[in-house]
């Protein structure tokens, strides 16, 4: 059993705000002493300006996104529609939080966009003293792990409605720097995020290069959908993939200048999918891993909160279909047309979400086939073939019949290296923007709060 401690904690009598133990203890909170505590009441005042919702006017309404989302237009009515008629009219520039998700982080600066909207006394919305506090400053302060705690403390009511104390709230002291010690507190900030949007919009172009990459390596035509005519008609006999009038009439062009075009079921020995039977699921020491759809859309496997199936129902599903490195795994059900590689020797069997492709390898090299399925070569051709209402289904006949161009190995093994290496890259740019991004939101919570 650990040790409990306990301490005396003295409290001067004029930073008494509220008789409560567990808010003296709670609503405290290391900081920079360099900078003054001040009371958010000090720069912050509620502003309660009434209006009667009117049944011809249209209103605009806010919604505030927890975790620091921000505000942003909810939608917009016509008075008539609205039910509750005395509500408040917020401005631009003022600050606007949510009593019942404050302590979630929902709050922030009202912008233009949502400038005389309408909110309910749900909503709380403060004018802002900006010769004290940058608005930027007030934004950034609130993203901190710091401010919403406080804000937890500050709230009270049932398990599932906190509402925020407005008393408490504003009579809560934060370390505020100058006006100017801001500004640069906010500089230092903001180059570590500028620095981390350049990386993204790097990322983001060398994502749009890839594609472009590979059209112009199989010289793919533009993809378009020929448009329904009227008259007589000639189709090429070599065109036609199904023998159906709308289809023939009404199909997805694409054609490469350079290479002949073959159907999946041509450079794949094995198309096939899961069980189609919903399994008993039961534990990772007693199973084996099961895979479904979910498991692959971000273009890898990911094995993180993955299910598990009796070892028996593993054995006698593998005698149908048993996966193997280089295999494709191809989602066929809900989100469609993203595919994985398996690029390890794993066990596991699959669901009937899942298709599974084996590439021939002496023919098609298994990473030039996944960057081709994930494509918009594939990705259209996949769309025009979906079916059924709701949660969307691709046949695996339809991945069968599927087009793709198809260059010498080694022009396949040139184009799925280069991919594979900008893919790379990507993923580096990302991991540096998230860190530079951290990075930032902790480096002024050490600034302002002392963190350790």
């Amino acid at each position: 059993m650990s040790e409990v401690q306990s301490f005396l904690k003295s409290v001067n009598f004029k930073d008494l705000e509220n008789w409560s133990v567990q808010y003296l203890l709670e609503t405290s909170f290391s900081y920079n002493e360099s900078y003054p505590l001040v009371k958010i009441g000090s720069f912050l005042t509620r502003n309660k300006t009434q209006i009667i919702v009117q049944d011809d006017v249209e209103y605009k309404r806010v919604t505030i996104k927890i975790n620091n989302g921000g505000i942003f237009l909810r939608d917009k009515k016509i008075g008539k529609e609205i039910g509750t008629k005395k509500q408040f009219i917020i401005k631009k520039g003022q600050f606007l939080l949510s009593k019942i998700d404050a302590r979630n982080g929902a709050f922030g600066v009202v912008t233009d966009e949502v400038d005389e909207a309408i909110i309910t006394g749900n909503f709380w919305t403060f004018d802002v003293n900006y010769t004290q506090i940058n608005p930027h400053f007030l934004s950034l302060i609130t993203t901190t792990k710091e401010f919403i705690r406080f804000c937890a403390n500050a709230s009270n009511g049932t398990t599932n409605r906190h509402y925020l104390q407005e008393e408490a709230f504003l009579n809560v002291k934060i370390p505020l720097p100058s006006p100017q010690q801001q500004e640069e507190i906010l500089k230092k900030y903001n180059d570590k995020i500028e620095l981390a949007k350049q990386q993204e919009e790097e990322a983001k172009e060398i994502e749009d290069s890839i594609e472009k990459y590979l059209f112009e390596e199989l010289g793919i035509e533009k993809i378009e959908i020929k448009k329904e005519k009227s008259g007589l008609q000639f189709v090429e006999f070599k065109d036609i993939i199904e023998w159906n009038l709308n289809k023939i009439l009404k199909t997805l062009s694409i054609k490469s200048l350079k290479y002949k075009m073959y159907k999946f079921q041509d450079v794949c020995t094995l198309i096939t999918d899961g069980t189609h039977q919903t399994p008993t699921y039961t534990t990772k020491e007693d199973g084996i891993i099961f895979l479904s759809s979910k498991d692959v859309t971000t273009k890898e496997i990911n094995w993180n909160k993955i299910k598990y199936i009796p070892k028996e129902l593993h054995q006698k599903l593998t005698q149908r279909v048993k996966p193997k490195i280089f295999d494709i795994l191809l989602a066929k059900n809900g989100t469609t047309g993203v595919a994985a590689i398996l690029d390890i020797e794993k066990e596991f069997s699959i669901y009937v979400s899942l298709a599974l492709l084996r590439p021939i390898q002496n023919l098609i090299n298994p990473y030039y086939l996944l960057y081709y399925i994930n494509s918009s070569i594939s990705k259209k051709q996949f769309n025009e073939k979906l079916v059924g209402v709701g949660v969307p289904n691709l046949h695996l006949s339809k991945i069968r019949e599927t087009l793709i161009a198809l260059p010498p190995l080694n022009i396949q093994e040139k184009i799925a290296n280069e991919i594979t290496k900008r893919k790379e890259k990507i993923k580096q740019l990302k991991q540096k923007a998230q860190k530079n991004r951290e990075e930032a939101i902790k480096e002024f919570e050490r600034e302002i709060f002392d963190e350790n």
